[in-house]
């Protein structure tokens, strides 16, 4: 995902890394050996050691050919895949990265629900029979076949945001164990458009459904029903069905270090006005007031079952991890994060059905592999890990395993740097930094920008949390430091109506579609220019002894000081 697509794709984007709707089935990925890669066919181009177009355009054309067919997880695709980026980072004279190993199993559970969930609420004698995909979508990360709650207190929690650092804590007094929370979308600060309130209209991780889920999880609930507005959301009720319906992926529950509920999901917004009024409660005044601290948790008089059968299947896929080594301190690394999977081949599809994902996200490993070339030449201090991430597309999987299974502790990682789609569309007097001031390292990025004459830009709709929706936001949970730009959208040539322009013919012509191939007509200089400024920041930080953290505030800055004892800063 990409932030300069986003101009039009915010409800596409909404729930899960690019989006998930349209992924295909993970099959078993062999172990990871490099015995068990299928060999793609070897790149006749002859690459330099510098950062060059051509070496970049060769590297995109590759892996968004149609032999690589759309770079589906558990596919041919992705055996070609692991094989290219292993026999390339070989070919520069890197290292296996993860502990000997180019790759990383990264074991994941497939669970379908089947159909006729009914979740049956009842408010003071009063049944409500909530259907799936209509009124509610609900689901379970368990991993059971079977999972039931039965008679469970309903409560209202407000905002579900335990913040200390903000003085706010929705759940205060209460004992949610066993209980049923229900909880609003986004900020305190959105709905009350108060700038005073967390960050104002700007979603922070407080706002995203995962994060409201995982405190929920945290405090004991049995679970948990976020209420749907397509304003908090940023996106429509559709988008929500869409993304929970059929075959959801996730990580093991044993390789997870996240809390998990028996049951989450959503409701909307009408369903929640009915159940609030027949608990005697006026809903948008209820809203309100959560709007201010001091809320208290407000109890529904209300009960909630609901029996959940699912299929469960074990499956898996892989990261590449390669490294330069640092030649004076290689136990301190800094990260470069790129997702190399993509939609696969849907055979069901008339003509063209391979879904090649060239800018989204070839053009990220492409660069990744273009920096990683550069530093194989001149080695710098500290070590550069290069990881090539699977089943983004499916919810940040692999990057959330190689979290949970660091090659690199992450209390040695400085910084993380991700490249996540792209520009193509030549130079541009500006870089857009997806949550932009949240840590330290933006300060380098300044410097590098302002050598260029360029100006670090927030995304367009800081609103709709885009920050919470790549890789890398897995290592900001982790507490490190993360950095998410990409070329701007006031370009050099045409200014910000041409930017526009072509991010919005891109997101309705090939965004998630067989049409986003490479294209020998694509300007590269932004791209180029785009490469040098991630590459100076990585080699800034890897040749120096600084430790990059969060600013005062961030809520990531915690677990970063915690990973990090004083004398270790």
């Amino acid at each position: 995902m990409t932030r300069s697509l986003t101009l039009c794709i915010a409800g596409a984007l909404a729930l899960a890394g690019c989006n998930r709707d349209s992924t295909p089935a993970a099959a078993d990925a062999p172990a990871s050996t490099a015995s068990a890669t299928m060999p793609a066919s070897p790149s006749t181009h002859a690459f330099a050691p510098a950062l060059q177009p051509g070496d970049f355009a060769e590297h995109v054309k590759v892996l968004a050919s149609d032999e690589f067919e759309g770079r589906a997880p558990g596919s041919p695709g992705e055996e070609k895949t692991v094989a290219y980026l292993q026999s390339q980072f070989e070919r520069m004279g890197l290292e296996p990265g993860n502990n000997g190993e180019w790759t990383q199993t990264v074991p994941m559970t497939e669970t379908t629900a089947k159909d006729g969930a009914v979740l049956d609420i009842v408010v003071r004698g009063k049944k409500h029979a909530l259907k799936y995909g209509g009124d509610m979508v609900i689901g379970t990360r368990t991993g059971q076949a079977r999972v039931s709650v039965k008679g469970s207190d309903v409560v209202f929690v407000g905002y579900g945001v335990d913040a200390p650092e903000q003085g706010w804590n929705d759940y205060a007094g209460l004992d949610v164990k066993g209980k049923t929370v229900v909880i609003l979308v986004n900020d305190p600060g959105f709905h009350a458009n108060d700038p005073n309130l967390f960050e104002g209209r700007r979603m922070t991780y407080y706002g995203r459904w995962t994060y409201k889920f995982e405190e929920a999880a945290r405090k004991g609930a049995a679970a948990a029903l976020i209420v749907h507005d397509d304003a908090g959301a940023s996106y429509g009720w559709d988008v929500v069905r869409g993304s929970w319906s059929g075959a959801q992926f996730d990580l093991r529950a044993s390789d997870d270090p996240a809390p998990r509920l028996p049951v989450q999901g959503w409701i909307t917004g009408a369903q929640a006005e009915a159940l609030f009024a027949d608990a005697g409660l006026d809903f948008h005044a209820q809203r309100a007031a959560a709007n201010h601290r001091g809320f208290k948790p407000m109890p529904l008089e209300a009960k909630a079952s609901v029996t959940l059968e699912s299929t469960i299947v074990e499956k898996s896929s892989r990261n590449v991890v390669a490294r330069v080594r640092g030649t004076q301190r290689p136990d301190e690394a800094v990260v470069y994060l790129a997702h190399w999977d993509h939609l696969g081949k849907h055979p069901d599809e008339a003509g063209d059905n391979i879904y090649n994902g060239a800018i989204d996200n070839a053009t990220g490993v492409a660069g990744i592999m273009e920096i990683a070339e550069a530093f194989a030449k001149a080695p710098p201090k500290r070590s550069v890990l290069f990881l090539a991430v699977t089943l983004e597309e499916s919810g940040l999987l692999g990057s959330k395993y190689y979290v949970a299974h660091p090659a690199v502790p992450l209390a040695n990682t400085v910084g993380v740097i991700n490249i996540d789609a792209m520009s193509t569309y030549g130079k541009a007097n500006d870089i857009v930094v997806t949550g932009l001031g949240n840590s330290e390292l933006d300060d380098v990025l300044k410097t590098i920008a302002d050598k260029q004459g360029r100006v670090l830009r927030e995304e367009a709709t800081p609103e709709s949390g885009f920050y919470f929706r790549s890789d890398h936001f897995n290592f900001a949970k982790a507490g490190v430091p993360a950095l998410y730009a990409e070329g701007g959208e006031d370009l050099v040539e045409g200014g910000s109506a041409a930017g526009r322009k072509a991010a919005e013919a891109y997101t309705e012509a090939r965004y998630h579609k067989p049409a986003d191939e490479y294209d020998a007509n694509w300007n590269l200089e932004g791209t180029m220019q785009d490469l040098e400024t991630l590459y100076a920041v990585g080699r800034t930080l890897a040749d120096g002894d600084s430790w990059p953290n969060w600013r005062m505030g961030n809520p990531f800055r915690a677990a970063r000081d915690a990973s990090r004892p004083p004398a270790a800063k």
